[in-house]
């Protein structure tokens, strides 16, 4: 088999996600525990979905409950943190890609000192993973940010995000540097133009003296100034450490050979690799600061910042890929949804039920051109497919579509890998079910391991395996060589 002994296969989660507890040991709130589930809007409608105002966020604030508000219940991982774990174990997980909630360790992200409880509450997390021999892949930002820095700051547009980013980085690598190796720093970093609340903390209703786009572009330099700062500490102060850097792949097809097809994906996919290019090859690419330009957007720089960004860049690229996208000249053409972005409806391919287009040979395509534009070791840390699975009578869950989505990538992976991909792991979304980041649903599940809760959190928490679940132990088994 093309894969190496080593290879980390496993899942991801995020914390905001699944451990609850959102007001619990002193944590404090965050961006994720403003958003709510809302019903009666189309699941496709993802900016109605992620648009924050600030009377929203002063109203989250009078709401202590969690009914509307899914993510601060998660599923309750806070507590059932060793029995996942133990399921992790069962189907032979070498790596576990978890996120830190920023907030359990500085609730507002302006303290000088952690919050002890929360220091704890990973480190156990970590000492169980070694128990088993699940390596963890620790992402320090995950949609999670403290709520008091959006509020205060209108959150990465303000320079100061820097400095307490930086310093809750240090104070995780003090604190776990003997269990993590792998880490990284902003979780889908491009996503900032999609959904500026959740990724970094901007509220469209606080750009006052200037425009959302704007905030946008330097919210975005913030963060890669802060990334760069953070390698270099992690260099320092972890032996034989590894900081990535994570994109959204948004692979982008032309929809006809028609050159303004053409021209229109290549530049939505130059765009996308932009945020990796600035962080692998330490430095803003020539068109993208043409682009910049024309839009008459000035970026704020120190004058330090375009020297961090070349020393500092990251050991490997992590990213994530669900479908891929069409781009088109024609604006009469159908438009599907996919990953809180729109393009057009790709004739070719099967949608699922949140129309996300299922391609498993753009995740080959997406693999060969990485490897080739940026020739560093590569990881796949989210990759899988949102499905609304029925327990049958027998109290089992028969998701033969899931099996199918997986087998079908993971087939791609392995011929990207004989041609010559670097690829080091695959933790597939997710390994367990989950609240949805886009829509908030519990409905979306992706899981191997089915949680017994609905979208308004009605249910017993339950942890039931589903018939993937015994299918991907299999797949680990065998290290990539039976996917039947």
């Amino acid at each position: 088999m093309p894969l190496r002994k080593d290879f980390l296969w496993g899942g991801a989660i995020a914390a905001n996600q699944v451990e609850g507890a959102w007001n619990v040991d002193q944590k404090g709130m965050s961006v994720a525990d403003v958003a709510t589930f809302k019903p009666t809007i189309d699941v496709k409608d993802y900016k109605a979905h992620n648009t924050v105002t600030s009377d929203m966020i002063q109203q989250a604030r009078k709401d202590l409950e969690v009914e509307w508000y899914p993510k601060r219940r998660g599923i309750d991982f806070y507590h059932r943190y060793k029995e996942d774990i133990q399921l992790f174990a069962e189907m032979g997980f070498k790596a576990l890609r978890i996120s830190i909630a920023w907030t359990r360790l500085f609730p507002t992200g302006e303290e000088t000192e952690p919050n002890v409880a929360g220091i704890d509450f990973y480190k156990n997390v970590f000492k169980e993973l070694k128990k088993y021999g699940i390596e963890p892949i620790v992402t320090l930002s995950h949609y999670e940010m403290p709520l008091a820095l959006s509020e205060k700051y209108n959150g990465w547009v303000d320079r100061k995000l820097i400095d307490f980013f930086v310093h809750y980085a240090e104070v995780c690598f003090k604190a776990f540097g003997e269990y993590v190796t792998y880490w990284l720093t902003f979780n889908e970093i491009d996503s900032v133009g999609r959904h500026p609340f959740t990724t970094a903390g901007i509220v469209e209703d606080k750009c006052i003296g200037y425009s959302l786009e704007e905030a946008v572009y330097q919210a975005l330099h913030h963060q890669y100034v802060a990334a760069a700062i953070a390698t270099k500490l992690c260099h320092e102060l972890i032996s034989g450490s590894q900081m990535g850097c994570m994109l959204t792949k948004l692979t982008t097809y032309p929809n006809t050979c028609k050159p303004e097809d053409v021209l229109l994906s290549l530049e939505s996919n130059l765009n996308n690799y932009a945020h990796a290019d600035i962080q692998i090859f330490g430095e803003y690419p020539t068109l993208y600061k043409k682009h910049l330009e024309n839009k008459g957007i000035i970026i704020t720089k120190a004058a330090e910042d375009d020297k961090l960004l070349r020393e500092h860049t990251a050991d490997y690229l992590a990213f994530s890929y669900y479908m891929s996208r069409t781009e088109s000249s024609d604006p009469s053409l159908e438009q599907t949804s996919g990953n809180t972005i729109m393009g057009v409806k790709n004739p070719y391919l099967p949608s699922t039920e949140w129309g996300w287009q299922i391609d498993p040979v753009g995740l080959k395509i997406s693999l060969l051109e990485l490897q080739d534009r940026y020739n560093v070791p590569l990881i796949i840390v989210e990759n899988g497919m949102g499905a609304k699975d029925e327990v049958t009578s027998d109290g089992k869950i028969h998701d033969s579509y899931r099996i199918s989505y997986l087998r079908q990538h993971i087939k791609e992976i392995l011929e990207a890998v004989e041609a010559g991909v670097d690829l080091f792991g695959y933790t597939s979304w997710a390994p367990i079910d989950l609240i949805s980041v886009s829509t908030s649903q519990m409905s979306k599940r992706y899981g191997y391991i089915y949680v017994d809760q609905d979208d308004l959190g009605e249910g017993t928490l339950e942890r039931i395996k589903k018939d993937s679940f015994f299918w991907y132990k299999k797949v680990i088994e065998s290290n990539g060589s039976i996917l039947d």
